[in-house]
């Protein structure tokens, strides 16, 4: 009597060249390197190609992505050639990524791995702050104090940022410009702490209805640790 015997991918005594690179499954990450910090959002797309090879079970391969502690399932096209999910991650600078596949040969052993082998860091990149701002002088007559306005900065990945220092420059050499910044002052009390994704104003005063200079911060952000914003006091 004759027996049919059918070829899996795990031989005694050897295996066949041929048929083992049969059995595998290629998974190609395609997520970018970094995105640009969107606190909003909160959101970043994980996404690779997958090539199944003919010994793989059809419909049998699933994809997830691994950050850290967590896992994220991803959705394929309809030929499961193209997988993407959503990764949730706020007030961080970067997230840690692999990919795990699984799929079935035959629909009889399951198989998987990890891809890379060590994970990517994916960067979040921390968006530049304001670069000018304008504070509005239309009232006649000074306040006590002289005419007061905040410049708002945000950071979007770290938990909190402090501005340990603010001070008033003038934005060029020329006399205009000197006497122009005498006239405003920092009255925020220093530091201060700018809780991620809180946009969170530096307060300042002018003494004259029309001035200008710039505000040089210094902060505890890695990405951003001396900005510069040019500030204008105008009646609009």
């Amino acid at each position: 009597m004759l027996k049919v015997i059918r070829f899996t991918c795990f031989f005694v005594g050897g295996a066949v060249a041929a048929v083992l690179s049969a059995c595998d499954v290629q998974v190609h990450d395609q997520t970018p390197a970094e995105y640009p910090a969107n606190h909003d959002i909160g959101m970043y797309t994980i996404k690779a190609t997958v090539a199944r090879d003919s010994m793989v079970t059809p419909g049998s391969v699933f994809l997830f992505g691994l950050a850290g502690q967590q896992r994220i399932e991803l959705n394929s096209n309809r030929d499961g050639t193209e997988w993407q999910g959503l990764y949730a991650i706020r007030c961080k600078p970067s997230f840690p990524l692999q990919l795990l596949a699984a799929w079935k040969l035959q629909g009889l052993t399951t198989k998987q791995k990890l891809v890379p082998a060590q994970p990517r860091e994916i960067k979040l990149v921390e968006q530049p702050p304001v670069r000018e701002a304008s504070i509005d002088t239309t009232k006649g007559k000074a306040p006590k104090g002289g005419w007061q306005g905040g410049v708002k900065y945000r950071f979007t990945t770290a938990q909190t940022t402090q501005i340990t220092a603010a001070h008033i420059e003038p934005v060029s050499q020329d006399p205009a410009d000197v006497a122009a910044a005498k006239a405003i002052s920092v009255v925020s009390p220093l530091p201060v702490d700018v809780p991620c994704g809180a946009p969170t104003e530096v307060q300042l005063a002018s003494t004259a209805p029309s001035a200008r200079g710039n505000l040089v911060i210094d902060t505890s952000h890695p990405a951003f640790p001396h900005w510069t914003t040019k500030v204008e006091f105008a009646p609009r």
